[in-house]
C-alpha cells in the first residue's frame, strides 16, 4: 500500500470504530481541561479522573487554585505521581494565568508553553479540545501506532508530530488524534500485541508483526 492509500484506510477504519470522541479526561472548562492534562503526564486518564473531582471542588478556577498551597495541592493529587512538579507546577500556572492573562487560559501555543508544567503535548491538547484550535498532540500510543504503521520512523515524538501533519488532512485533526489513542489502547497495546487484535496493522503494515 502506498501512504496515500494507508491514511484512507485508516482514517476509514477508525472513523467507523470511533464515530464519537469523547475527551478522556473530565473537565468542565479549559481551566479544569489544562489541570487534567497537566496530571496525567505519566499517569493514566482513569486515576485522574478520580483525583480531580475533589481538587475541582476545591478549586475549579485559575484564582482559586492560586490561593492553594502547594501542599495543600500536594495532598490530594498525590496519587497521580509526580507530585512536587506536579503541585508547584498547578500553583504556578495558576498564579501566571491570574497576573498576565486575566484568570483566563490563553489560546497560544507560545503563551501556553510559557506556563510551568505545560509542555507542547499539554499545550496542543488544549488548543484542539480546548479552543478547537487544529493541532496533533502525539502521546506514546499515536507515536508507537504511527511507527507500527510505517507512516514515520518514529525516532522521536517531534517527527511524529511533524509526519502525522503532513500524512493528514488538517480538518481531521483534532478528532483523529483521539481516535488513534483509543486504537492503540484497545487494538494495538505495547504489551501483548496481536495481529488478529490489531487488524489496521495487519493490513496497512504486516511486516511489522515480524520486527
Amino acid at each position: 500500500m502506498t501512504k496515500k492509500e494507508k491514511v484512507l484506510y485508516i482514517q476509514d477504519s477508525l472513523e467507523k470504530l470511533y464515530p464519537k470522541t469523547p475527551i478522556p479526561l473530565n473537565h468542565d472548562s479549559i481551566f479544569t481541561l489544562l489541570v487534567a492534562v497537566v496530571l496525567s503526564a505519566q499517569c493514566t486518564d482513569a486515576r485522574v479522573n478520580t483525583i480531580t473531582p475533589k481538587l475541582f471542588k476545591r478549586a475549579n478556577t485559575a484564582k482559586l487554585m492560586s490561593e492553594m498551597s502547594i501542599e495543600e495541592i500536594a495532598e490530594i493529587i498525590r496519587p497521580c505521581g509526580l507530585t512536587p512538579m506536579k503541585s508547584k507546577g498547578l500553583k504556578g500556572l495558576s498564579e501566571i494565568i491570574c497576573d498576565d492573562h486575566q484568570g483566563k487560559v490563553p489560546n497560544s501555543f507560545e503563551a501556553l508553553e510559557a506556563l510551568p508544567s505545560v509542555g507542547h503535548k499539554t499545550a496542543s491538547v488544549v488548543m484542539s479540545q480546548g479552543f478547537g484550535h487544529p493541532a496533533f498532540p502525539v502521546d506514546t500510543h499515536i507515536h508507537r501506532l504511527m511507527k507500527r504503521w510505517g507512516l514515520t520512523s518514529g525516532k522521536n515524538v517531534k517527527q511524529t508530530e511533524k509526519d502525522a501533519k503532513r500524512l493528514f488532512p488538517i480538518e481531521n485533526w483534532n478528532k483523529l488524534h483521539l481516535q488513534i489513542i483509543f486504537y492503540g489502547r484497545s487494538h494495538s497495546p505495547a504489551r501483548g500485541w496481536k495481529p488478529e487484535i490489531d487488524f489496521i496493522t495487519s493490513i496497512v503494515n504486516p511486516i511489522a508483526f515480524r520486527k
